[in-house]
């Protein structure tokens, strides 16, 4: 199973997600979405888990939750926002907070992260999809699962390091 991960789109879905996303099975949103009819479009490529973030209105938080926990080839998955451990979320914050987890995906930090241990990925931030901030280049994740073999993922930019 092929999965695309994204984060903080703040209402900004860049055509190079698409590209990016072709062929996936699954996506996963971490949060800060902006408008509902991101959803639905990344909905158009698969089927969607999204969440929450700090920036939503109330429209989309009555309709995502703050986390989802789903299952996806064997593997116990969990997709948050991160917020709620505050600016500095970090790999073992959420560890201690989700330990039956086998992976999980956040955003909120705008920086992209793959914590691999022991070979296996089990904390992913996409880093931010949307409107860049800090000069960090927009980015998406994809994540291979296949039963009985440890999840693989990568980074995958989608502006160079100067552009908008």
């Amino acid at each position: 199973m092929r999965l695309g991960v994204i984060s903080d789109t703040h209402g900004l879905l860049r055509p190079e997600v698409f590209d990016a996303f072709a062929g996936v099975d699954h996506i996963l949103h971490a949060g800060d979405i902006g408008e509902l009819d991101i959803i639905t479009a990344l909905e158009a490529i698969a089927p969607v888990t999204a969440v929450y973030g700090n920036t939503d209105d109330m429209d989309v938080r009555a309709i995502l939750p703050k986390v989802a926990r789903i299952e996806l080839d064997g593997f116990r998955i969990v997709v948050t926002h991160g917020h709620q451990f505050g600016r500095g979320v970090t790999p073992g914050q959420l560890h201690e907070a989700f330990p039956d987890a086998d992976i999980i995906i956040y955003g909120h930090t705008h920086r992209p992260l793959l914590e691999i241990v022991d070979v296996v990925v089990t904390v992913m931030n996409p880093g931010g999809a949307g409107p860049r901030r800090f000069d960090i280049p927009a980015s998406v994740g994809i994540m291979e699962l296949e039963a009985g073999i440890p999840p693989r993922a990568r980074l995958v930019p989608l502006t160079g390091a100067d552009e908008d």
